[in-house]
């Protein structure tokens, strides 16, 4: 039974360094069509000034994007943790592990629920655009014209993932914890028939 667990938590430990991984390469991506589609709807000197009513929801996320960027890193930085205390490889787990373990969960789901009410909130201010004006000016100006929500959308599908990490990494614990008390138990009969 030890030897699927290690296995397991071998693999969630490099699955839970992918995902921070894939919410970072999101967090760069998730104003792609943004700009493409509405940058250029903006004056330069006042950027409230827009072409396209609704279009300065891209100079609003710039911020947000920005901290959001940041906390990706950060993911990837606590998933490391679990590998500089040997999460990934240790047989018996001490505080190091624990610790690792508890801000990883933590983390995960405290920028799991301050992502989603960001993404939430930035996604209703673009459906308050005038699509007819934009569609106007992306066929005057040879720009992207795009309705899809497909990257607010797709934080569910990324931050889903994080959150099954976060419940596999405390399950995996729980599994630990069992299997180092059965073998603490063994032991503990062993010396007494020694004895």
């Amino acid at each position: 039974m030890y030897k699927k667990q290690m296995v397991f938590q071998k693999v969630l430990c490099l699955l839970h360094l992918i995902s921070g991984g894939l919410v970072f390469f999101y967090s760069l991506g998730i104003m792609t069509d943004l700009f493409d589609s509405l940058y250029s709807t903006m004056r330069k000197k006042d950027l409230t000034q827009t072409t396209v009513p609704g279009s300065y929801v891209y100079y609003e996320m710039q911020g947000f994007n920005q901290t959001f960027v940041k906390l990706a890193i950060g993911l990837i930085l606590v998933a490391v943790v679990l590998f500089l205390t040997n999460t990934n490889v240790r047989r018996k787990y001490y505080v190091g592990n624990y610790f690792a373990i508890a801000l990883n969960a933590i983390y995960g789901i405290g920028f799991t629920v301050w992502a989603h009410v960001q993404i939430e909130f930035y996604k209703a201010k673009f459906l308050q655009i005038d699509f007819v004006a934009l569609k106007e000016h992306a066929e005057t100006w040879d720009t992207l014209y795009t309705e899809s929500t497909f990257w607010f959308d797709l934080h569910y599908a990324l931050f889903g993932i994080v959150l099954l990490m976060e419940a596999l990494l405390v399950f995996n614990l729980f599994w630990k914890r069992s299997l180092m008390k059965e073998e603490a138990s063994l032991i503990g009969k062993g010396k007494e028939m020694t004895a």
